[in-house]
């Protein structure tokens, strides 16, 4: 049997999900990549996620010192925020992050400044905690094909722009899945149905870009995934379902939906509403998107309940699209 801590769900494969307590429960994960007694780490969360990071990794027996990777997919601090803390925990890591990520996490200043934009100086110190530096020295770029190996299993990196200029997605040949951060999408664990699951685009600021990210999902979907281990939340399809066309089947309705936030974003700019005004119709169309689809899978909660679950993504997905019309002009 799979060793696992209160805080992670085993996957098989070597690979286990960890919650990382971030916002609530079953909403950020973490992954733990043992093989041959060497480890790796995609994503990690926020400082204050390092505790169960640790934990998962003492419940698998496998020492700090035999981690070799830390890997975040990119450095939003949702998935990057505690690295350097789980850095300094873990003596013998090398962290792997994207080329335009890089100088973020070395110096997180720029990083920091940009949440506090977003979310305010009292909500990013309650969510994220200190943010650690990470040393230059143990810092790896990312480049398109690079392939890294934990023991003799290797991991491949795809270039995957759109969600973010700064996000790689990982591929391992092993399990035949991708770790996709936030270019696949966000899959809440609250609104499964016998029906199915549901993936929404994310379109934070403040680089969404709807070409980009089309791309980038076309070429997750080329290799066939069978399939996706999300940051938010967990491996997609359920265990025990994985197939390659639940993949496919998702991938096309994501690109739908893309291109659904598009025309939204599109209606929207044709109005010539001041911003504030453009805002509550990003929002509305957003939350009437979002609606349909969860209740299309016959979702049984009420709708007060699935809008207090997507409140953050609708206001930040509105001001994501809501960046990205501005870029336009």
């Amino acid at each position: 049997m799979e060793s696992t801590s209160e805080f992670s769900t085993p996957l098989g494969q070597g690979i286990w999900a960890i919650d990382t307590g971030y916002q609530r429960a079953n909403f950020d994960a973490a992954y733990l990549i043992v093989e041959q007694g060497r480890a790796a780490f995609i994503d990690c969360g926020t400082s204050h996620s390092v505790p169960r990071l640790l934990a998962t990794l003492d419940a698998t027996g496998v020492s700090r010192d035999a981690v070799d990777w830390v890997i975040p997919t990119h450095v939003h601090l949702d998935h990057a925020g505690g690295a350097g803390a789980l850095m300094e925990a873990l003596p013998s890591a090398r962290m792997v992050v994207h080329p335009r990520g890089a100088r973020h996490l070395i110096n997180p200043t720029v990083l920091l400044a940009g949440a506090r934009a977003v979310y305010g100086e009292e909500e990013v110190q309650r969510a994220y905690g200190t943010v650690v530096p990470v040393e230059a020295s143990r810092v790896t770029e990312s480049a398109e094909g690079l392939v890294i190996h934990l023991a003799d299993r290797p991991l491949k990196f795809f270039d995957t722009p759109g969600h973010a200029r700064h996000h790689h997605c990982i591929w391992d040949e092993r399990s035949r899945g991708f770790f996709t951060g936030d270019t696949f999408g966000l899959s809440y664990r609250e609104f499964d149905t016998p029906a199915g699951i549901w993936l929404l685009p994310t379109t934070t600021p403040v680089q969404f870009d709807p070409v980009a990210l089309r791309m980038s999902i076309e070429r997750l979907l080329a290799e066939q995934p069978s399939c996706m281990y999300l940051t938010h939340y967990g491996r997609v399809p359920v265990i025990g379902t994985a197939q390659v066309t639940d993949v496919a089947r998702l991938g096309r309705d994501l690109l739908d939906q893309v291109d659904e936030v598009v025309a939204l974003g599109r209606h929207a700019a044709d109005l010539m509403l001041p911003a504030e005004k453009r805002h509550g119709v990003l929002r509305d169309g957003l939350t009437a998107l979002y609606l349909q689809r969860v209740q299309r899978l016959g979702c049984t909660l009420q709708r007060q309940q699935i809008l207090d679950l997507l409140e953050m993504d609708i206001e930040l997905n509105a001001q994501g699209v809501g960046v990205w019309l501005d870029a336009k002009r």
